[in-house]
């Protein structure tokens, strides 16, 4: 009997150090693995490109626009607008007029004549702590279907906000998925709901990361825009 228990201790004793021993090496694993993956993917976003179209000349690529099911949308929504954006520079932001539909030149970021500025994949919404005149904010709708989305909230849009370093809006922090394995980029099915630095609504939806050369900077979005400040996406009734 005595022989057995004793046994039993010793099993149970190398038992125990296995785990402890399989913990300790999960535990090291994860402190290694996990600020590498983190360098890799900082490293990744913020690498410039090679051979990017010429700003102002970004062609569109092949990435399909967001399609609902058929039957499932109505008929009287306002028109869907594409664009990519050259944000490839490390340094320099390139702002977007959702008004105009278009990249424009900003020398002063307390303008109102920008709603989203780009660099890389961070983006960053005219209004709260990057410009305090700016009324821009954002909501995230999910997953939700872009073109069943056909009014947006009229209140409680989350502004930029200060970091040590610099300011960013909370809402666009993960507008998309990082691939590990493949270091690759992939736009979340996201919709948001965005008031413009001028009180006006926008749904909008990022697609892509890439360009038509597979070179990372281009950022693809969807979007409508209505310019009448409604938060309605449909054609006014011709009654």
């Amino acid at each position: 009997m005595l022989k057995e228990e004793q046994t039993l201790k010793k099993n149970k004793l190398w038992k125990n150090l296995f785990l402890l021993n399989l913990c300790i090496s999960l535990l090291l694993i994860g402190i290694y693995w996990v600020p590498v993956k983190m360098v890799q993917l900082e490293n990744f976003v913020d690498s410039p490109s090679v051979n990017l179209p010429k700003e102002g000349v970004v062609p569109i690529s092949n990435t399909p626009v967001d399609q609902p099911p058929k039957g499932s949308t109505p008929s009287n929504l306002l028109e869907t607008k594409l664009t990519v954006i050259n944000a490839s520079s490390e340094n320099n932001w390139v702002y977007f007029d959702f008004s105009r539909g278009k990249v424009v030149k900003i020398h002063d970021k307390t303008s109102l004549e920008w709603d989203l500025a780009f660099r890389r994949s961070k983006v960053i919404s005219n209004g709260g702590a990057t410009n305090k005149f700016g009324k821009a904010g954002l909501i995230n709708l999910g997953s939700s279907h872009f073109d069943q989305v056909v009014d947006v909230p009229l209140d409680n849009y989350t502004p930029d906000m200060s970091t040590r370093t610099e300011t960013e809006n909370p809402i666009l922090l993960k507008w998309y998925s990082y691939n590990y394995l493949t270091h690759k980029l992939s736009a979340k099915p996201n919709t948001y709901a965005m008031k413009t630095a001028d009180s006006k609504y926008v749904k909008v939806k990022f697609l892509d990361f890439y360009c038509s050369n597979k070179e990372t900077g281009c950022i693809k979005m969807q979007y409508v825009y209505q310019n009448n400040g409604s938060n309605q996406f449909s054609k006014p009734s011709s009654g």
